[in-house]
C-alpha cells in the first residue's frame, strides 16, 4: 500500500515563465528553490511542497506538446494548504496585487471539510487556498 501524506510538488508548463514567476513568488510568497537552465525548470517552494515551472518552448517543455490555453488545459486545479487561514488577510494581499478571488466556502480536502477559496494565476490555472478543517483551530 502507497500512503501519501501531502502534495509533494505539481508540474506547470507554461508559455510566459516571468509572469508565472513572478505571480507565485510576490503573491503566493513561493521563494524560488533552484533553476535548472539546463532542462527548462524553475522549482518554487511551496510551504513543504514543491511547484516546477517548465517553459513550453525548453527541453522538457517541448516534450509536453502544445501550450496551455483555454481549450487545452493540462491540469483542473490544485490546492495549497493555507496557515492561518485569514480571510480578510488572504483577499486583501490577493487586491493589492489585482488578483480576484472566488466565494470563501467549506469545501472537502486532504484534512477534512475547512474554508477555501479560488483564484487564477496569469495563465488561467486554478489554485485553491485551503485552511484547517472546520474544527481544528488555525495556528
Amino acid at each position: 500500500m502507497i500512503a501519501i501524506r501531502e502534495l509533494d510538488h505539481i508540474v506547470l508548463r507554461v508559455a510566459d515563465l516571468p509572469a508565472m514567476e513572478r505571480f507565485y513568488r510576490e503573491v503566493l510568497g513561493c521563494p524560488v528553490e533552484r533553476r535548472r537552465e539546463d532542462l527548462g525548470l524553475l522549482q518554487l517552494r511551496a510551504g513543504r511542497s514543491l511547484l516546477d515551472l517548465v517553459p513550453v518552448d525548453g527541453p522538457l517543455g517541448r516534450a509536453g506538446g502544445r501550450a496551455p490555453g483555454t481549450e487545452g488545459r493540462n491540469l483542473d486545479h490544485f490546492c495549497f494548504r493555507v496557515e492561518p487561514f485569514d480571510e480578510a488577510a488572504i483577499r486583501a494581499h490577493l487586491a493589492r496585487h489585482g488578483v480576484a478571488a472566488g466565494v470563501t466556502e467549506q469545501r472537502y480536502g486532504a484534512e477534512g471539510d475547512g474554508p477555501s477559496l479560488y483564484l487564477q494565476d496569469p495563465e488561467g490555472n486554478v489554485i485553491e487556498l485551503k485552511g484547517a478543517p472546520s474544527g481544528e483551530p488555525s495556528k
